[in-house]
């Protein structure tokens, strides 16, 4: 069954005080476009996730994104009350100096100064937190696997419908084809007879209308059409990975659609001619979906 390179995965893992969010989405690109947005705590994990990404996904245009919520009230940021203190007593000094008011709300001065409210720890990545951001990660991809893979269901069902309308279209062609040609002997023979005076071989004009009738056949056409509808139907059941492949046999199909329209001489073949290229143009539009 193939795949759409659309999808969606979210899993949050709780942690300790922490909420971590894993995100990861994906919409169609010829080839594996990753974007990362990763929280400084994970971020020397980059690598390793990328390849655990690269290693699923294939191909697509990929947004990943992990990111903490910590519960509110939990693990607050200290003030640094030794530089608030140093900040008062040089503020103060400066303001008697130079004989300036001192400030109404000291309070407020004073956590506004660099460095007060900021956290000066650094923190460090454990193990076993790893190991559950590990877990998320992977849940997430898995997540957005099987959206892949719903969507492909959805994709390989809408191409067997396009692919049996062409398929009763180009069956539909076949009684004008046969009439057509007695339409063109009639009308020849007709311009011919309009002409005062004029006198004509038979066996010469049924020599010129063979001719003139093996230019317009278009049975090649239709077999090579036929041939690459069976053969998409075959590439579609190979799986996921051929959307490449896909994409390929749509423009062949539409080749040979083509030059069954240039060659059709009848308003009702050439009719049935548009209703296919809409039938494809379809497909073409969604096989760009396909991973």
């Amino acid at each position: 069954m193939i795949q759409s390179m659309t999808g969606y995965g979210k899993v949050v893992v709780a942690y300790k005080d922490k909420k971590i969010n894993v995100e990861i989405k994906s919409l169609n690109s010829k080839q594996l476009d990753l974007q990362t947005r990763i929280a400084p705590l994970y971020r020397e994990k980059e690598m390793e996730i990328r390849q655990m990404i690269a290693k699923a996904v294939e191909r697509g245009k990929v947004d990943f994104a992990i990111w903490i919520e910590k519960e509110t009230g939990v693990d607050p940021t200290p003030v640094n009350a030794a530089l608030v203190e140093n900040y008062y007593r040089q503020l103060k000094d400066v303001a008697q100096k130079v004989g300036i008011p001192e400030p109404q709300d000291w309070l407020y001065t004073l956590t506004r100064m660099p460095d007060v409210l900021t956290k000066t720890e650094q923190e460090v990545l454990a193990d076993d937190e790893w190991r559950a951001v590990q877990q998320g990660v992977e849940q997430a991809i898995a997540a957005l696997v099987d959206f892949r893979t719903q969507e492909g269901a959805a994709l390989e069902k809408k191409f067997n419908e396009k692919i049996d309308n062409i398929e009763a279209l180009l069956a539909s062609i076949e009684p004008y084809e046969k009439s057509r040609v007695e339409k063109i002997r009639a009308r020849i023979v007709d311009g011919l007879l309009q002409i005062p005076g004029v006198e004509y071989d038979k066996n010469r004009l049924e020599q010129e209308l063979i001719y003139y009738i093996e230019k317009l056949d278009i049975s090649e056409e239709k077999q090579r059409l036929t041939n690459h509808l069976k053969y998409f139907r075959e590439t579609m059941r190979d799986g996921h990975g051929q959307g490449k492949k896909l994409g390929f046999i749509a423009q062949e199909m539409g080749r040979e659609i083509n030059t069954t329209g240039s060659k059709s001489n009848l308003a009702e073949m050439q009719n049935i001619v548009v209703q296919m290229k809409d039938e494809l143009e379809q497909i073409k539009e969604q096989v760009l979906n396909a991973l």
